[in-house]
């Protein structure tokens, strides 16, 4: 908080549940039809990304929109615009330095979750290694590298509101911490219950830890998705789901409290379950949207180039929707001088919006719009 604690209001106030997790049961009844919804709503996205020609298409996409409403959930506004931009001007060992710090923390973000799937990848467990990892890149940089980034917390944290100056919640403390984070990573590595469940559980114990100082709520949802992924609900790392808690943010939270405050551990899963079906019948769409695209966009692009480098150039701007000229005559594969000739071709055709035009050193800036106007819902 920003104030000094005592300038707080403690009546509406719920402390973290020592000694409760994991619960002992669920009603299992109540979670019947929500589970199955969600294993049949996650089984029906999954397919359809093994499906696609190419599920790279989604991942920019759909990791650049969980950061920016991850973020925008902790209060920090950027669009997918920006990080994309930000992307494009991004060198191997080299970023802009002109970039908002709201814009920052978002790449961050998705840094962080690209690094965290890579790990998992290369077959690491989730961990707290890996979470400290993650965490210590989310806040390496900007506004959050005073706040330790990568280290738990040393002092009591707390949940609630700087406008009302109300607490609503008290993590558990520091010195109780790192037995129980030891004790969560085993439970989220285990098979105590059933693969969503475990997921469901292990998010609202991580929150209700808060082990860092800053940026909980976006590793605990990063963590959601790579934990999909690690247990086999998903076969690629991309199903997203910060939207629906954003969407439903009061519940969400109130959701989560409710666990310590009353126990209510099978009405937080039955929510956390609608998320996951929700979420990925509109990752769904998304997904059928690009792929209609691109689909539609192969005659298009195959006429305004007549070249045998078309698909490359299609896959090239599919996976990179805003892009520096020179990223794509350099990276694309393509031959430069046939490169530079495409893309200009592309641009006098209208498939490229000119964001910004070549100026000294800097090459021109490319919008792919039909793309980007179904990444932006």
């Amino acid at each position: 908080m920003r104030l000094p604690i005592d300038r707080y209001n403690f009546d509406d106030n719920v402390t973290y549940h020592y000694g409760e997790f994991p619960p002992t049961s669920l009603d299992y009844e109540k979670l019947f039809v929500p589970m199955g919804n969600a294993c049949a709503a996650l089984a029906r996205y999954d397919q359809t990304l093994q499906a696609l020609p190419n599920s790279d298409f989604l991942v920019t996409p759909l990791r650049g929109q969980e950061a920016v409403v991850s973020s925008r959930m902790e209060g920090t506004i950027s669009t997918i615009d920006e990080v994309l931009r930000y992307e494009a001007d991004t060198n191997d060992d080299e970023a802009p330095s002109n970039v908002r710090l709201e814009t920052l923390e978002v790449v961050l973000y998705a840094a962080a979750l690209k690094r965290a799937q890579q790990s998992l990848s290369s077959g690491y467990p989730i961990s707290e290694h890996l979470i400290r990892s993650a965490h210590n890149t989310l806040l390496g940089l900007g506004r959050g590298a005073q706040k330790k980034p990568g280290e738990y917390k040393t002092e009591q944290n707390y949940i609630g509101d700087d406008v009302s100056r109300q607490i609503s919640f008290t993590p558990i403390s520091p010195e109780q911490l790192e037995p129980a984070m030891a004790s969560l990573m085993e439970f989220t590595n285990s098979g105590q219950f059933p693969p969503l469940l475990n997921i469901a559980l292990s998010h609202v114990e991580f929150e209700a830890l808060h082990p860092f100082n800053d940026g909980n709520g976006r590793i605990g949802r990063m963590l959601i998705t790579l934990a999909l992924w690690k247990k086999g609900l998903i076969s690629e790392p991309h199903f997203y789901i910060s939207a629906f808690f954003e969407e439903n943010k009061a519940e969400y939270i109130e959701r989560m409290r409710q666990v310590s405050a009353s126990g209510d551990w099978t009405g937080w899963c039955g929510f956390f379950l609608e998320a996951v079906a929700s979420q990925a019948e509109q990752n769904l769409k998304t997904a059928l949207a690009i792929t209609t695209l691109y689909e539609d966009m192969k005659d298009v692009f195959r006429e305004a180039l007549n070249s045998q480098w078309t698909l490359q150039a299609q896959d090239f701007i599919f996976k990179n929707p805003i892009f520096r000229n020179a990223r794509f005559t350099g990276r694309s594969g393509i031959p430069k001088p046939t490169a530079i000739r495409l893309s200009r071709a592309l641009v006098e055709e209208g498939l490229l919006l000119e964001l910004e035009p070549a100026a000294g050193n800097r090459s021109a800036l490319f919008e792919f719009e039909p793309l980007m106007r179904i990444i932006r819902t």
